[in-house]
């Protein structure tokens, strides 16, 4: 091959290595989707005054190997980035794929990163944000849990 069919070969796999690196998702972190839902158990927990909130359960796109799990008060994270979460899972070892969970649900192969802390429950009418980590991909999500609960008559 001539020295003009090196340098073309060249310039051709530079092109490819700039559109990979600019164009694609393949040197970017991935994204996780997250939603959640908040449903009562019962009705006789929604009755009382001083009964919890209603469990949240957390979903994500689909299933992955969770390595840490936080939520933090919203508030108090946009004035300092490292605010104590109200709850703190990290991965052990290797964690099963989820795709979906419970706060404050024991995930098998994940550990509260405190030893012995336990979740902290939710306050009416705050905002929270979900941090959750799965290897190299990342996932936000803000949600709040709703106000006061009926009157009983």
């Amino acid at each position: 091959m001539t020295r003009k069919s090196w340098i073309l070969i060249g310039f051709a796999l530079a092109l490819a290595i700039a559109y990979a690196v600019f164009f694609t998702n393949w040197f970017k972190p991935g994204t996780i989707k997250i939603y959640h839902l908040t449903r009562p158990i019962g009705f006789a927990m929604r009755t009382r005054r001083d009964a919890p909130a209603p469990p949240i359960t957390f979903g994500l796109e689909s299933s992955y190997k969770l390595t840490e799990i936080k939520v933090v008060p919203l508030a108090e994270w946009q004035t300092n980035q490292h605010a104590l979460p109200i709850w703190h899972l990290v991965s052990d070892s290797n964690s099963v794929p989820v795709k979906f969970f419970v706060y404050g649900q024991r995930i098998r192969g994940m550990k509260p990163a405190v030893s012995g802390a336990q979740p902290q429950p939710f306050q009416p009418n705050v905002a929270y944000r979900l941090f959750i980590t799965a290897g190299k991909a990342r996932g936000q999500h803000d949600f709040e849990i709703g106000g006061s609960l009926p009157e009983t008559k």
